[in-house]
């Protein structure tokens, strides 16, 4: 187990040496320096993110295990950061279309064989030379040098993040703000602007073509999401499909259950209604990542829903037992398993479950989503946000006080007691039958 300034020094250490390969990557091909990160400092932060995620998810692995769950999950938070960059940004700060396996230009198949290399001797040896030279230093400055880097890093972020977020606005229009009385702050602003846009520009040349037709698709949307309720892949919508997909997969599964193992169990992941939360996050993570993919072929949607489903699967297993110190589901019985939290039978279902949702199920969904009215659409919504954040935030609650009485751990504060009071282990076993506390 890692220790929570243990993971910060690994973002940082990994971050540096993440901005260390792309600069001088980036310096071979343009024969200049260009600063490669999104932020100021010297740090590539996906790198940090994806060091973090696959030394917290990935360390009980170890072989060609370690390398294809690593490979896997780097190449998804690659994946995810390149869509938000384009639509933060509107455009693409790497484009992968003229290598071969390429997926719209986002991922391709030989940089996520680097990533997963990558990650694996980290894993093995790196991980363990950076924590080496962490505990080096005198345990107070160690951990307040890291709390001011993230102060500093936080401070950066927004800043950059802030100024990005303006920058389909073309400079002239900041000049044309300059007038006498916001001449000072118009002036500072221009050059905080002028500072990053020029950063960017020589780091990521633009792609004037694609960014374009990014901005004319966005008007698009936002000409319909004036006139239609959660129309396209939108914050409304992606919250009800995770209130549908949550139902929905408690359903399934409990119907499942009841035809392979002959009885009626609950299969919720809440306390209060058949939701399964793990189902209705993959149903909007599915809808967010392949919504744009919807009108490809079955078989490249079984496959994303295969490989990108196992992996959500074997996280939310690590998390539970991370957070909850349950286990939730084990499937060491079943053949082709790994480590009992995921087999390869069910992630074939998770390819399949991408098919049906996103070739049959989604587009009725999706319009009968669209045409609720605009203001009840959105305050049904936010009393159904609201209902199902209570739910979490109590069954949350209840998990961690049953771990708690399960370590003998007396009641001392008052929500301790009302969770024993309201949620016993008699009722949590009806709950949650499968939960097995992780010795």
């Amino acid at each position: 187990m890692y220790s929570g300034y243990e993971l910060i020094w690994l973002f940082f250490c990994t971050s540096f040496l993440g901005w260390l390969l792309e600069t001088v990557s980036a310096a071979t091909r343009q024969r200049k320096f260009a600063n490669r990160g999104i932020v100021n400092a010297p740090f590539c932060v996906i790198y940090g993110v994806a060091a973090v995620s696959i030394t917290v998810f990935c360390q009980e692995l170890y072989g060609f295990w370690l390398f294809a769950e690593s490979t896997i999950l780097a190449t998804v938070i690659e994946w995810i950061a390149g869509h938000l960059i384009e639509k933060m940004y509107h455009e693409r700060w790497w484009d992968y279309s003229k290598i071969k396996w390429n997926l719209d230009g986002y991922i391709c198949f030989p940089i996520s064989l680097l990533w997963g290399a990558l990650a694996y001797v980290m894993m093995r040896w790196g991980n363990s030379l950076m924590l080496d030279l962490y505990h080096f230093i005198p345990k107070f400055v160690g951990k307040i040098t890291l709390l001011i880097l993230v102060g500093i890093l936080t401070a950066d972020m927004a800043a950059t993040l802030i100024v990005l977020s303006g920058r389909s606005k073309r400079i002239e229009q900041w000049q044309a703000v300059d007038s006498w009385l916001t001449g000072i702050s118009s002036n500072l602003e221009r050059k905080i602007y002028g500072y990053v846009d020029a950063r960017i520009r020589k780091a990521y040349p633009k792609q004037e073509k694609h960014r374009e037709k990014i901005l004319e698709e966005k008007a698009k949307e936002k000409e319909q999401a004036s006139v239609r309720f959660a129309y396209g892949c939108s914050f409304y919508k992606i919250v009800l499909l995770f209130l549908i997909g949550a139902f929905l997969g408690d359903i399934v599964e409990t119907i499942f259950c009841r035809m392979t193992a002959g009885v009626w169990m609950s299969r919720s992941s809440v306390v209060w209604g058949p939701f399964s939360v793990v189902w209705g996050l993959g149903v909007a993570g599915a809808t967010l990542l392949l919504y744009r993919y919807k009108d490809k072929s079955d078989s490249f949607i079984f496959l994303a829903g295969t490989f990108l489903g196992g992996a959500y699967e074997y996280l939310c297993s690590v998390f539970s037992e991370l957070v909850f110190g349950k286990v939730f589901w084990d499937y060491s019985n079943i053949p082709f398993n790994l480590g009992g939290r995921i087999n390869l039978l069910y992630c074939f279902f998770w390819g399949i479950a991408a098919v049906v949702w996103l070739k049959l199920l989604y587009p009725h969904f999706s319009d009968g989503i669209e045409k609720l009215p605009m203001k009840a659409g959105k305050v049904l919504t936010w009393i159904l946000i609201l209902f199902m954040c209570c739910n979490m935030i109590v069954s949350m609650m209840a998990l961690v006080r049953s771990n708690q009485r399960a370590h003998g751990v007396a009641a001392i504060h008052s929500w301790q007691k009302t969770m024993d009071h309201r949620f016993d282990d008699v009722r949590l076993k009806k709950i949650y039958p499968n939960a097995l506390k992780v010795e």
